[in-house]
């Protein structure tokens, strides 16, 4: 899960950034709201974490023009503004929640939970992602699959998550590549291939029924048996 930090004061945003990552997830960081909104634009994200008072352009005006784009991406609010009409106001600007500062990075994080829980259905109850006879496990970063186990790498882990997620989906190599390495990545598609290869010998290892299908001079999508 990569997620976008909007925020001008540098200690806070590192403070998210070490936060986030020491959950599990992939971030980066924009100081105004210009490349701000730029990057958010780039439909990468899972979530957008977004603070108010940025130089350039302000919170309330990336949202507006994100939301006018047809961006849906689940977007908190961060504001040491804690006005009823502040929150009325971010909420009404497309925000999913608004968070005012100081916060509890406790609270933080189950906010970002609850904003990327995009498609539930595949979750169980402990947050674990299934797909035909294959579960993925965040906590142990493992591929199950009936008795067996296979433990995942870092990028193998995102690249499995991302291809559960849109499972009824063929994903780019370009969408692989900006959600799983970044924007400003130098990554290549043989990064892609090598890493869906990686996938591949893990699924027949686990002997599971699922498979990584490649569309040609499109993508990858998971082939599900009835």
């Amino acid at each position: 899960m990569r997620v976008l930090v909007i925020e001008d004061e540098v200690r806070l945003a590192a403070t998210l950034r070490d936060l986030l990552e020491m959950d599990g997830y992939t971030v980066d960081v924009c100081h105004d709201g210009e490349s701000g909104l730029d990057n958010a634009l780039s439909a990468i994200y899972d979530v957008i974490l977004l603070d108010v008072m940025l130089p350039k352009l302000d919170g309330f005006t990336v949202l507006r023009r994100l939301r006018a784009s047809g961006d849906s991406t689940p977007v908190l609010m961060l504001t040491a503004r804690s006005e009823v009409s502040d929150k009325v106001q971010g909420l009404d600007c497309g925000a999913d929640y608004y968070l005012t500062k100081p916060f509890e990075p406790r609270e933080l994080l189950a906010c970002v939970r609850a904003l990327i829980r995009r498609q539930p259905e595949l979750r169980t109850g402990d947050g674990t992602l299934t797909c035909g006879d294959l579960r993925l496990d965040k906590n142990t970063f493992s591929l199950i699959c009936g008795e067996r186990s296979v433990r995942l790498s870092r990028k193998e882990f995102d690249m499995m998550e991302l291809l559960m997620l849109n499972q009824k989906q063929v994903l780019t190599k370009e969408t692989l590549l900006l959600k799983i390495w970044g924007y400003e990545s130098e990554a290549e598609d043989n990064n892609v291939e090598v890493y869906i290869s990686f996938l591949r010998r893990k699924l027949e290892h686990l002997h599971s029924q699922v498979k990584i299908r490649t569309i040609r001079m499109v993508g990858y999508c998971l082939e599900i048996p009835e």
